[in-house]
């Protein structure tokens, strides 16, 4: 398999010595992957100079209201045409055609049913990511919606045949009564028994969700509540979402993914030399490329999610702000915090949510304020542009209390519980695993009891994003030491960085039934880092 030959040795490394499992963080081998997350593809296109297109902002779904208060919206699966590169027509797989997807919004503790119709010819399955719902309805990777006339047997019969690849998803095993099917269209009931928060719902079918989404089927679901509407925070124009992803494009505008088979209909699975996940070499925001946005000298609120398949940001701004800080983050994955953080730059690792007030009043009318994404180089650098236009009076404010977010404490946890994120050798190659084993439909790692709280301890040996379904939780140790400032609030995913041990308290309510805890680098829950656990 063709990997860089010194990061794959350091992968090696880490295997061999356990260090990442024994929880020894390192500023040796460790520092020098700290950075790293994945492989990049370059485009074939020609591509466009930055900030040359406006910030589009995906369009938001109206619901149909059922006589019980239910919200009720229909999304349709399907392929389209978009000028996302100027000039050229790329098909994507949209919600409603579009990518991103339509915007859903619902509100606390009233349900949201969503019927999602598959018109593509692959299987799908949905899952609203940071959403508390019961197992039916949470788009397990196992539980798929089939196009008309698609046979059943040929969503699961993907996983053999293919095991010279060892990276591949031909190693996770499943059993036919694990899968479930809907022909045609399924119907999800969310009961959004959550807080306010910036959720998201993407593609999660098995051996194929990377391709998948970045074919295009990803969207943002909104919740509000009243607690957030009391709050003085920028509204209207002023809260705006910014869903980050990188791409890469061929000659004609089409979308480049190394998939083998790019039909996505039989071996799953990404070249070798992209196991370490793929990353484009293009930046949309929105969907379009390096985009500017007009804004006043006033506040914005942004949600700022990262939608892309294995590729980490972090963001900041040039010219930062005279005086305070470039991001004052509200919100975390899961809602609101309980009070403002400050940051002068902010990481963003695949699947999480930032919520930021950025105050342009200190910048003068004309002037332009570029973020970026100090982690990249040449194009992948820079992220957007905003551009200051007029003077307006301000209406918003950032209160020194947001929201009254209980905390969970750590001696009420009852158990605890270790997720060794590795690259794992075998005889049948190297896969991405969890504790040493890959994916297995039957196998169950954990069985917390609803209302509890236990703490989870994730080590790695590469940056994992892990992600929990169902639950959420409060980050309360990273290396030994103390949480970042950007690991504040209840959240569903964390960046767990190259030998480290990240510690966590996950609160599970709502639901019983069988979840999974995986990593959010799609190439890798593709190959097989995935687990059950079971709330009882």
């Amino acid at each position: 398999m063709a990997m860089r030959p010194s990061r794959r040795t350091l992968l090696k490394a880490a295997t061999a010595t356990g260090l990442a499992a024994a929880g020894l963080g390192t500023a040796g081998c460790g520092a020098l992957t700290r950075e790293v997350s994945g492989e990049q593809l370059r485009s074939r296109a020609r591509l466009p100079a930055p900030f040359r297109v406006p910030l589009p902002v995906p369009v938001t779904a109206t619901p149909t209201r059922g006589p019980d208060g239910t919200d009720h919206y229909e999304l349709v699966q399907r392929a389209a045409r978009a000028e996302i590169l100027p000039g050229l027509r790329t098909e994507v797989w949209g919600y409603n055609g579009r990518f991103p997807g339509t915007t859903l919004v619902g509100r606390s503790g009233r349900t949201t049913t969503v019927r999602v119709r598959n018109e593509l010819p692959v299987p799908t399955s949905t899952h609203l990511h940071g959403g508390v719902q019961a197992p039916d309805s949470d788009g397990s990777p196992l539980d798929l919606v089939l196009p008309p006339g698609y046979a059943s047997g040929a969503g699961s019969s993907a996983h053999s045949g293919h095991g010279a690849h060892g990276s591949q998803a031909g190693h996770m095993r499943t059993r036919p009564g694990d899968w479930t099917y809907s022909s045609g269209a399924k119907t999800y009931t969310y009961p959004l028994d959550q807080p306010a928060a910036t959720l998201w719902y993407h593609d999660h079918r098995m051996d194929f969700s990377a391709p998948q989404v970045w074919r295009g089927l990803a969207g943002l679901f909104l919740v509000h509540d009243d607690v957030e509407d009391a709050l003085p925070l920028p509204r209207g124009e002023k809260d705006v979402p910014l869903m980050i992803c990188d791409r890469a494009f061929e000659e004609d505008g089409a979308l480049r993914y190394p998939s083998l088979d790019p039909s996505l209909t039989g071996e799953p699975g990404v070249e070798d030399a992209y196991m370490e996940g793929v990353t484009g070499d293009v930046v949309l925001v929105n969907g379009a490329p390096w985009p500017e946005l007009e804004v006043s000298a006033t506040r914005y609120r942004f949600r700022i999610l990262n939608t892309s398949n294995a590729r980490r940001y972090r963001l900041a701004l040039e010219p930062g702000p005279r005086e305070g800080a470039a991001f004052v983050q509200v919100g975390s994955d899961a809602g609101l915090l309980d009070r403002p953080v400050t940051h002068d730059s902010l990481p963003v690792a695949p699947g999480e949510r930032f919520d930021v007030v950025v105050d342009f009043a200190g910048y003068p009318v004309g002037s332009t304020v570029t973020l970026v994404n100090t982690l990249g180089t040449g194009g992948t650098r820079s992220v957007m542009r905003f551009r200051i236009a007029r003077r307006e009076r301000e209406t918003s404010r950032v209160p020194e209390r947001l929201a009254g977010v209980a905390a969970a404490r750590a001696e009420r946890a009852v158990a605890e519980r270790r997720f060794d994120f590795r690259l794992t050798s075998g005889s049948g190659g190297e896969l991405w695993t969890i504790n040493g084993r890959p994916f297995d439909s039957a196998r169950v790692l954990a069985r917390p009891k609803l209302g509890t709280v236990e703490r989870w301890r994730f080590s790695s040996d590469f940056h994992h994003p892990v992600h929990l379904h169902l639950a959420h939780f409060l980050v309360v140790a990273r290396g030994g030491g103390s949480p970042l400032p950007s690991d504040a609030g209840w959240k569903d995913t964390v960046d767990v960085r190259p030998y480290e041990v990240v510690d966590v308290l996950v609160r599970f309510r709502g639901h019983r039934g069988r979840y999974m805890v995986h990593c959010h680098n799609l190439e890798h829950e593709d190959m097989a880092m995935m687990a059950n656990f079971e709330v009882v």
